[in-house]
């Protein structure tokens, strides 16, 4: 290396090594509330304390004195529970920062300007009640420096499983150049990749620059190009390669699907989780039974697209696509709480508001789950997904001391959960706005 360049990058990175350390929480903290929710036993237990000694959940439980050494939390009449998951977000960015033309975004904006806003989404997110999430896809690596920039304590946010570039075909989902002038071409890393050898040759570059969980695109999409919103766009031989590829380096796979026949596609490949599931059929709905495959819908964002996009100068043609699948998801959605499937909590969020995440509650409940089974999503179950059952998604001794509270009952009012007033991460509070008990 060049002494010059050596020195630029001393320079630039010589900030970080200064930067001041995160306030360590306080060693003993015992909380109480009105009411636990434990999703693990699909029970409450009433006037819960817990003590929290520096990161970990130390015990767990029903009234009780507090210990000496410990400081209080009074959070009164709220309820508490485990810090929830949201299993597919994308931080890199957000409509709220559309300027109303999408071509004029997709032609001016770069992967700069999301690096300069992801912390924000990253800090509303955490504030919301969502501890822990898996960034489904970013460019140019961000969400793993997002990551690493949030494990060190220099930023707040939650817990990061990052899938860097997300795998798909030429002309698919996942090429920023489908729909444009092939003398238009874009810069930078990208996870377009065909034919087997090269699929698993991008999965070890994931794997490289430090994805967490591999995500591939199984099938075309809502807000992309292509006049299909769920053909397959891999064939079997190229899926199973990505799934024996990210299995053999010890990373979950992710898999984006709407259509029926791609989805039963990433079952048969071994994927651990299929991603939208919209138009996924009786078949498919078995194939997931007898695979054990985790199945997440996003079942809010339809109504943000279809009341926003349009105002926010998305092509018609995506639009329109959403129209063709959003009811059809949501319906697929109700089939599989019926069938008893494995269900995780995702929302693509970025598609719609970061910190908006809890509306999906709502939503689970309206099209066929119970409030506990739509709670049980976002914490055991995504834990489980996610592959951290034994350290997130409980508030059980040991576990990290991720807890979030609402006023009121969530179990009678589900749609509490989009008002989170307290939140702790690893045993830190990051919010407080529950009214203590007079």
């Amino acid at each position: 290396m060049r002494p010059i360049a050596l020195a630029c990058l001393l320079t630039l990175a010589a900030p970080v090594a200064h930067a001041e350390p995160a306030s360590p929480p306080p060693a003993h903290v015992a909380i109480t509330a009105a009411r636990l929710i434990a999703p693990e036993q699909g029970k409450v237990i009433e006037h819960p304390l817990v003590l929290v000694d520096g990161d970990r959940i130390r015990e767990v439980r029903s009234g009780g004195d507090v210990p000496d050494g410990y400081e209080k939390i009074d959070l009164g009449a709220a309820t508490l529970l485990p810090g929830l998951i949201d299993c597919h977000v994308h931080l890199g960015g957000d409509p709220t920062l559309s300027s109303g033309n999408y071509y004029e975004d997709v032609l001016k904006r770069s992967v700069i300007d999301d690096a300069v806003t992801a912390h924000v989404f990253a800090r509303r997110t955490l504030e919301a009640g969502f501890t822990t999430v898996r960034n489904l896809g970013s460019g140019a690596y961000l969400d793993v420096a997002l990551r690493n920039a949030i494990d060190a304590g220099r930023i707040p946010g939650p817990r990061i499983l990052a899938a860097t570039l997300p795998l798909g075909a030429t002309g698919g989902h996942a090429d920023d150049t489908t729909g444009f002038s092939p003398y238009i071409q874009f810069h930078g890393a990208t996870g377009v990749a065909d034919g087997v050898e090269a699929v698993r040759r991008q999965v070890r570059e994931d794997v490289k620059r430090g994805a967490d969980v591999i995500k591939f695109m199984a099938s075309a999409g809502v807000l992309s190009a292509e006049e299909s919103v769920g053909a397959p766009q891999y064939s079997q031989a190229e899926m199973d390669a990505i799934v024996d590829e990210s299995h053999r380096w010890g990373r979950k796979v992710a898999a984006h699907a709407h259509g029926a026949e791609a989805i039963k596609m990433a079952i048969k490949a071994g994927v651990d989780s299929v991603e939208h599931s919209s138009l996924i059929d009786d078949e498919g709905l078995k194939l997931a039974r007898q695979h054990g495959t985790w199945l997440v819908f996003d079942v809010y964002n339809d109504d943000y697209i279809l009341s926003e996009y349009a105002r926010l100068g998305y092509p018609a043609t995506m639009v329109e696509k959403e129209k063709k699948v959003g009811r059809l998801q949501r319906e697929s959605f109700r089939r599989a709480v019926q069938a008893g499937e494995k269900l995780a909590f995702g929302t693509d969020a970025g598609v719609y508001p970061h910190g908006w995440n809890g509306k999906q509650f709502a939503k689970m409940v309206e099209w066929g789950m119970t409030p506990m089974q739509a709670i049980q999503a976002a914490t055991t179950n995504a834990a489980e997904l996610l592959g951290r059952a034994d350290r997130i998604g409980a508030v059980k001794p040991g576990y990290y001391a991720d807890l979030v509270a609402v006023s009121g009952d969530p179990l009678a009012d589900v749609a509490t959960l989009e008002r989170v007033g307290f939140v702790m991460k690893g045993g830190a509070v990051v919010r407080n706005e529950v009214a203590p008990k007079p």
